[in-house]
């Protein structure tokens, strides 16, 4: 029996001392940045979008390229359609029809692969951001002795002494004076099966 409650004071002892040895959590000294104003107004950033603006802009001069003479042609295929007043259109204006099928098919498949290719650009623009912005924001709170940092949209009020968004805009227009605005080429998609395990 003594041994038992031996065995329960030491236990207790030794809990109440790890418990007495946790280290205390330190109050939050809070940093702010703003990461709108930082991820449009920084340098790589900009020349960015810029990049990007310009091919968007391609991109709609080149659909209005290939719609034009899509509608043209539909509207005279349809023309031609309604001039028959319901009678069976003639085996060449069938294929006229087949063939404006085929281009706006192929017209709309261009756009739809120039559009994933722009897609593909920018998230790969903001994925150098962010691989760069990460160890700025440890940087920047080891320096200002902040132990959190909080986007500017996610408070209500902030003062203008924990406020950080040109530490970090400097930071990250010295670490990426530079992002690559073309995403690298998408992996071919395999379709090898695998082998079934016993």
């Amino acid at each position: 029996m003594n041994k038992l409650l031996l065995s329960a004071a030491l236990a207790v002892s030794l809990g109440a001392g790890s418990a007495a040895n946790a280290q205390a959590i330190p109050g939050a000294i809070v940093a702010v940045v703003d990461l709108e104003k930082v991820t449009s107004e920084c340098t790589a950033c900009k020349t960015a979008a810029a990049t990007l603006r310009s091919r968007v802009a391609a991109l709609q001069t080149r659909e209005k390229a290939l719609s034009g003479p899509l509608e043209t042609e539909q509207k005279s295929i349809q023309a031609a359609v309604d001039a028959l007043a319901g009678k069976e259109p003639d085996p060449a204006l069938q294929a006229r029809a087949k063939a404006w099928e085929t281009k706006r098919q192929q017209a709309a498949q261009e756009l739809q692969r120039s559009q994933q290719q722009l897609q593909r650009d920018n998230a790969y623009i903001s994925q150098q951001i962010q691989a760069k912005l990460g160890p700025i924001y440890q940087q920047v709170m080891q320096k200002r002795g902040a132990n959190l940092m909080v986007e500017t949209g996610n408070t209500l009020a902030t003062s203008a002494s924990i406020e950080v968004t040109s530490d970090v805009l400097a930071a990250l227009n010295a670490a990426l004076p530079s992002v690559q605005t073309n995403a690298p080429a998408q992996a071919a998609a395999t379709t090898t099966q695998q082998p079934q395990g016993r």
